[in-house]
This record gives structure tokens, C-alpha cells and sequence, in this order.
């Protein structure tokens, strides 16, 4: 994940980890980098002082958001829009693992953010059938999951 970061955006001031899993690998990443590390909520608290963004940031800086996995795209673009308003610029957004759900595509490209992963469904699966785990047959039913899968019927094939 670091050379990812390091690689694909060097110019980063800051990362910002998603509460809550894109937090633990977002410090890891930050301290390996010797960046500063903020985290965002999905929402303001309730108490306190109502952050939304917890850590130091300095308005119009460069940040990199940080995200265990990408499905929809949904809470990872919560997080853009809240570190925007908060006057902060994204560089991107590196996540560990994506599905690559074109309704994520879609949505990603709409906000003019960059992604990148570390792997993906497709190689996960394909990596399957080269190991013998995923027959030809399971990869045809998961390859028609991952284009449609909030109407996949599922079936008992495993």
C-alpha cells in the first residue's frame, strides 16, 4: 500500500483513513510515509465538538483517502465530499481490495476521483481457477454476480 501511495501520489500532504476499517491501514501507511494521518466519520458525532474529520489538516492541502474495499463507492465518496467541504483537495483514493461494480466506476469518475487498489474481484477469482479452487463453471456464476449483483438469484452451486 505504500508504494502504491508513494508511486501514484507524491505529492500528498496528508492521508485520510475511512472509519472505521480504512483507519488502521491508513496510520500504518501514514507513519510508514511520515505523513500526517486524519480519519473520516460517516457522519458529525453527536457530542463534543461534532468532527465529522478528526486530526490536524490546514485547509487546500493534498490528501490521499484511504479504504479497505470498494463495492458501490457510497461511503468512500461520503468521505471525498467531507474532506472537500472541509477545503482539502484529493489527490485519490487507494484501497486494498475493489469489486469493480461499474455503478462504483460510474460514480467515481463523476466526482473526479482517482482510484486504485491493490487487487480486485476479477484477479481474486481468476487466481481461484488457476489454483484449482474456482471451477469454469463457478467462475461463469461469479463473473455474472459481480455485473449484476443486487439481482443475482443465488443458487446453491458451491
Amino acid at each position: 500500500m505504500c508504494n502504491r501511495i508513494f508511486e501514484e501520489f507524491p505529492d500528498a500532504d496528508y492521508l485520510a483513513g475511512v472509519a472505521t476499517a480504512g483507519i488502521p491501514w491508513g496510520a500504518m501507511a501514514a507513519d510508514q510515509l511520515k505523513l500526517p494521518f486524519i480519519y473520516v466519520r460517516a457522519k458529525p458525532k453527536e457530542h463534543g465538538m461534532g468532527n465529522q474529520i478528526e486530526g490536524f489538516y490546514e485547509e487546500g492541502k493534498l490528501v490521499v483517502v484511504i479504504e479497505d474495499l470498494i463495492s458501490t463507492g457510497k461511503s468512500s465518496l461520503a468521505a471525498v465530499q467531507a474532506l472537500r467541504s472541509a477545503g482539502l483537495q484529493v489527490a485519490g483514493l487507494v484501497s486494498i481490495f475493489n469489486y469493480g461494480f461499474d455503478e462504483a466506476a460510474r460514480a467515481f469518475s463523476a466526482e473526479g476521483v482517482e482510484t486504485r487498489s491493490l487487487t480486485d474481484y476479477s484477479t481474486l477469482i481468476a487466481l481461484g481457477v488457476e489454483k484449482g479452487s474456482v471451477s469454469a463453471e463457478q467462475h461463469e456464476i461469479l463473473v455474472k454476480w459481480r455485473i449484476d449483483p443486487a439481482n443475482w438469484k443465488a443458487v446453491s452451486y458451491f
